[in-house]
């Protein structure tokens, strides 16, 4: 197989992973309100533990592929489409970071025996939402290249 052929499969792999695993993990957490606390307890620990910081590997992995990828093309590093997914980059991380903070305070909320205020839910929504959209959006920026 050619080398840019299994660069670009190894750049969206991780991509496709990281949109699937939020929306994923967004419906589990979800779903998981409506049951009793010790459960939802324990999927946000597992949320906040395992998963974010797969994803937040996954992330990281992307520009690396993508910057070796345009360097094979030869490709120059000034086009709009790759300025505009460089720039929704760290949007990912403050997002994916603001969803581990309030995921933590839900977390804690649940071991002190509290139930999260509806405020508290709305927020981890809210930053799992925008980080969904910010993927959304770089994937279709890098979908849209010219190549």
């Amino acid at each position: 197989m050619e080398n840019y052929l299994l660069l670009r499969i190894g750049h969206s792999v991780p991509a496709v992973l990281l949109l699937l695993g939020v929306l994923a993990h967004i419906i589990i957490v979800w779903r998981a309100t409506t049951k009793e606390p010790g459960v939802l307890a324990q999927k946000l620990r597992r949320t906040r533990n395992i998963s974010l910081p797969a994803f937040a590997l996954l992330a990281v992995s992307l520009p690396i592929s993508g910057w070796w990828m345009t360097h094979l093309t030869g490709l120059p590093l000034s086009q709009k489409w790759l300025m505009i997914s460089i720039a929704l980059l760290p949007l990912v991380f403050v997002f994916g970071g603001l969803l581990y903070g309030s995921l933590g305070r839900w977390q804690i909320q649940l071991a002190q025996q509290q139930s999260a205020s509806t405020q508290q839910k709305i927020f981890a929504l809210l930053w799992a939402v925008l980080l969904l959209l910010v993927l959304l959006a770089t994937s279709a920026v890098m979908g849209a290249k010219p190549l």
